[in-house]
């Protein structure tokens, strides 16, 4: 029987790199292996994020880390590393406040991966840079709300731009997919995806940060059934916060506030 994926929660930290390794390398094999099932698939997907979020904060593991991993999984791990460090360069400094979001379900995995394609033969646009916008921006479309900023939908459109680029419900994964490949071709892409990425959000770290995504998804099938798999973070002043489908607030509160209530 499948687990509802509100269920599922991230393990807790490892204490040293030899463990990170190992969670590592685990997580890596079953997303690797085409005969996993969907709830084996699931449960390492948030092992994996987990583990890269940690990595991510001890670049003095990396070389530890790496040693005790086989060669073949060296790069992918050096990328999810890098691609961890450029989000969190992004994001300047922990928050002091939880987001007014709602965390639900995505759409079915093999539905994006659809209007990805769809998206690409329309405009040529990778279906890999596509899906990694969409897990950067919304987490393929778990977060509902709208950013600071005022973007709105799963691929975080300001109004003005919606207006210019997209049909229909900003709010519908599919015409926000077909409306970011649409955008994304008007800046550059496919020839310049990288300057189209900085159009997208003007920031160095989240070009390299999304391309560096983009790349796992194109190494090997088993990288897309991770990130669809993977869950919502927030990184606040209290450390990292796991948000599970189920997470609503209409206003943004002192994380200390949600803390001493939240179970952990």
């Amino acid at each position: 029987m499948p687990v509802d994926p509100a269920t599922l929660r991230p393990p807790a930290p490892v204490g040293d790199p030899a463990a990170l390794a190992e969670r590592i390398g685990a997580a890596e094999a079953t997303l690797r292996n085409p005969a996993a099932g969907p709830n084996d698939v699931a449960t390492a997907a948030l092992a994996q994020q987990a583990a890269y979020r940690q990595l991510g904060d001890h670049p003095e593991w990396d070389a530890t880390v790496l040693a005790a991993l086989p060669a073949e999984l060296q790069g992918a791990v050096q990328s999810h590393a890098a691609a961890r460090r450029e989000f969190r360069a992004l994001a300047g400094g922990p928050a002091q406040k939880m987001p007014a979001w709602r965390i639900v379900a995505p759409a079915p995995a093999d539905q994006l991966v659809a209007w990805y394609h769809e998206a690409e033969a329309a405009y040529g646009v990778p279906w890999q840079v596509l899906a990694a916008v969409n897990l950067v921006e919304t987490g393929m479309g778990r977060i509902q709300g709208t950013s600071t900023a005022g973007a709105q939908g799963p691929m975080q459109f300001m109004p003005s731009t919606w207006a210019a680029y997209g049909e229909g419900d900003v709010n519908d994964p599919h015409q926000a997919i077909l409306g970011a490949a649409h955008y994304l071709q008007a800046n550059g892409a496919p020839g310049d995806v990288a300057g189209a990425l900085w159009h997208y959000n003007h920031s160095d770290h989240y070009v390299r940060g999304v391309q560096l995504y983009a790349g796992l998804i194109a190494e090997h099938p088993g990288a897309f059934a991770g990130f669809y798999d993977w869950g919502v973070w927030y990184w606040t002043t209290q450390g990292d916060l796991y948000l599970p489908i189920g997470y609503e607030a209409t206003e943004s509160i002192p994380v200390e506030q949600y803390t001493a209530t939240a179970p952990r």
